[in-house]
């Protein structure tokens, strides 16, 4: 094995040497891997010299003021935030996607237009969907600023990742399952949400867990309908920050960097956090063969 890998790896070397173009392209491919793991290290390196240092109990006290300045509100609503913006996102993507991949006729007219309207919305900037939300939930409906407003807001910024991500899911299950589902005389229905969904489980999971990255560290599409309010609100129609919002506040605020500083570690820390959780609960749920 060892005699054959030797071979094929210099009949590589042969065959790049023979076109240059190959290896030029090749090394283009090593230079930007390195460069992007390269600048992934010195962002993370940075953060945690910068931060660790000034991580104290003050900033984790249950109350915020001029002197702790705590991120601990800023934590509870994030989970707030996240937990609400799924509970309203996640169930109209799933079953928007599985209405476009499992019932929609081919040649519908209509499905271009959904798929190009999600695409159109997935790159809006986060800014206009505040300012969206700012004039619908605050304006419009007189909520003015409040963690439910800025979870709607953020539940329809992240609604075309899930559909997306869902859908391609859904396309991704091989027909041979639907097949062998009609053959045993199961229905359209039971099909899809016995066979066909549990199967495109880790594929739906991925996109769950990429929107929550997006709500946490979310800061534009927050500060206009949601407010910057320091304090853990008694409920949803009231103003609060999330951990990306009470960062920006306090650059923002010049006085108190390195807080700032600290709380950029919590929020790596929960991004961490969330990549690993996708990628453990990809590998453990859904359809083993």
């Amino acid at each position: 094995m060892e005699a054959i890998n030797k071979i094929t790896w210099k009949e590589k070397v042969k065959g790049y040497k023979k076109d240059p173009f190959s290896a030029f392209l090749l090394f283009l491919l090593v230079l930007a891997a390195v460069v992007t793991v390269g600048v992934l290290i010195a962002l993370v390196v940075y953060i945690i010299i910068k931060g660790v240092p000034n991580l104290t109990p003050e900033l984790f006290a249950w109350e915020y003021n001029t002197d702790n300045v705590s991120m601990m509100p800023a934590i509870i609503n994030t989970l707030t935030i996240t937990l609400l913006s799924l509970i309203f996102a996640v169930p109209i993507g799933i079953f928007s996607a599985i209405y476009l991949a499992e019932y929609a006729k081919r040649g519908n007219r209509f499905i271009p237009v959904v798929r190009l309207t999600t695409e159109t919305l997935a790159g809006i900037p986060s800014i206009v969907f505040g300012l969206f939300g700012y004039l619908l939930f605050n304006i419009h409906f007189g909520w003015s600023y409040s963690i439910l407003g800025g979870a709607l807001t953020l539940s329809i910024m992240i609604l075309p990742l899930i559909m997306r991500t869902t859908e391609e899911a859904l396309l991704s299950v091989s027909d041979a399952y639907r097949e062998g589902s009609f053959g045993l005389g199961a229905g359209k229905l039971r099909t899809v949400f016995r066979i066909v969904l549990p199967s495109a489980v880790p594929g739906i999971l991925s996109g769950i867990i990429l929107a929550i990255g997006r709500i946490v560290g979310e800061t534009a599409a927050l500060l206009y309908p949601a407010g910057t309010a320091p304090v853990v609100p008694e409920s949803v129609m009231e103003s609060g920050r999330t951990l990306a919002v009470h960062m920006y506040a306090l650059l923002n605020e010049g006085l108190y960097t390195e807080q700032a500083y600290a709380t950029a570690v919590i929020l790596l820390v929960f991004v961490i956090g969330i990549n690993a959780l996708s990628a453990f609960i990809a590998k453990r749920v859904g359809v083993k063969e």
